[in-house]
């Protein structure tokens, strides 16, 4: 068997009035999607929890097939993996986004979305010439304005800290979404439990940030950046810290066929590496030609190639539903343009890995649609909306069963 699994990343959503009360992918003008969709089965995946709207990481392993009741290592580790950054137990990785700051204000989470690389890494190297008293950090400047930081000691250091990031909160060791009303202030970082470990762990975080936000204030990007009218980086918002690798099933040995990966993005490198699978990299994750073109050139017998797709998430947290129905346009005719065509024989299934309604502006715990080709369609859903998945045969799946079922043939 062979199988194309695709994931949306926040393309679910909700009805929105600009839309003529409906949705961006019900709105969105998608014959390709629309053809896959007539030869499937549908349904809808609760991807985490019902009442978790979750970050994409915690996401993504759900729907490979990969819950995790306890032991999740946090998003921190997982980006550092996809990094390249070296990282042991006892070690401490937090996410990092490059953000604004006004008198003690968070003015925008992401440094106003246009940080060039070449910026990115100048601001690295700033930050990795601070010392940390007689501890060590390694700070990476990712894609556009995330980053990651590993932070060592003599001692292992305790995850069990709370983000200096207002938008997330931490539950069951992963990030999850919470509602931010307004502008909030700049968090401190706080030990969540009573072990030295956490104590230790939250101080060099605040020692960190602190000297770290000095630094990118007086460094000469952010003069430029200013001198023409751009947001400065002159702040680190830190979540999802993790001082664990954890303990999984590589994915060949869970499935019994081999799993390839199309990853650019360090949080789905870092999945990949973690569960073995095979990555082919791709340098643009905008390049969609270049993404469906190495998606069918892995399709083979005994082979799962999963395909992450960035956009329309960006628009949801922007509330941009028209912008985000447009982006939908484009995947389905760059990417799911080719895909549909040349993979027939084999099985498709796409989804999403988590809801992001522009009515919100951030993740939510929605249901998202689920389609699986199959000889036995549902002959009453035609396209690939929420909608139509609703009234699917597959009914509600959890996100961690999705994989089995689509290999499953059911």
């Amino acid at each position: 068997m062979k199988l194309g699994y695709v994931l949306l990343d926040g393309c679910a959503d909700r009805p929105v009035p600009s839309l003529n009360f409906t949705t961006p992918l019900g709105a969105a003008n998608t014959p390709h999607l629309d053809q896959i969709a007539r030869r499937s089965k549908m349904g809808s995946v609760v991807t985490v929890g019902r009442d978790i709207a979750p970050e994409s990481d915690i996401a993504v392993f759900n729907m490979l097939g990969y819950s995790f009741a306890e032991g999740y290592p946090g998003r921190g580790v997982v980006e550092s993996v996809g990094a390249g950054l070296d990282f042991k137990d006892g070690d401490l990785a937090i996410r990092a986004n490059f953000a604004t700051a006004k008198d003690g204000f968070i003015a925008d989470r992401r440094a106003g979305r246009d940080l060039a690389k070449e910026e990115g890494k100048e601001l690295e190297r700033v930050i990795n010439d601070v010392k940390l008293g007689d501890a060590t950090f390694e700070f990476r400047s990712t894609v556009g304005y995330r980053a990651v930081v590993v932070i060592r000691d003599s001692k292992p250091l305790s995850a069990e800290i709370s983000n200096t990031d207002p938008a997330y909160v931490r539950t069951r060791g992963f990030g999850a979404a919470r509602e931010v009303k307004g502008v909030e202030k700049v968090q401190r970082c706080v030990p969540l439990g009573s072990s030295r470990a956490a104590k230790r762990a939250s101080g060099l975080v605040n020692e960190f940030l602190t000297k770290a936000s000095a630094a990118l204030d007086a460094a000469e990007v952010n003069a430029a950046r200013r001198k023409e009218g751009k947001k400065a980086a002159n702040l680190l918002l830190l979540r999802d810290a993790g001082d664990h690798l954890p303990v999984v099933t590589p994915f060949r040995e869970k499935y019994g066929v081999k799993g390839v990966a199309l990853v650019e993005m360090p949080a789905e490198i870092g999945i990949a590496r973690l569960l073995r699978m095979k990555e082919v990299m791709l340098s643009d994750h905008r390049d969609l030609a270049k993404k469906a073109k190495l998606f069918n050139a892995e399709m083979a017998e005994g082979t799962v190639v999963y395909a992450h797709i960035k956009g329309p998430d960006e628009f949801g947290h922007d509330g941009d539903a028209p912008g985000k129905k447009k982006n939908i346009e484009t995947i389905d005719e760059v990417f799911f343009g080719s895909v549909a065509e040349k993979t027939k024989g084999a099985t498709i299934a796409v989804s999403c890995d988590h809801a992001t309604p522009c009515v919100l502006k951030m993740h939510s715990s929605d249901a998202v649609p689920l389609l699986i080709t199959s000889s036995r369609r549902d002959a009453d859903c035609c396209r690939f909306t929420e909608g139509d998945a609703a009234k699917g045969s597959l009914g509600t799946l959890r996100g961690e069963d999705v994989l089995s079922v689509a290999l499953s043939g059911r």
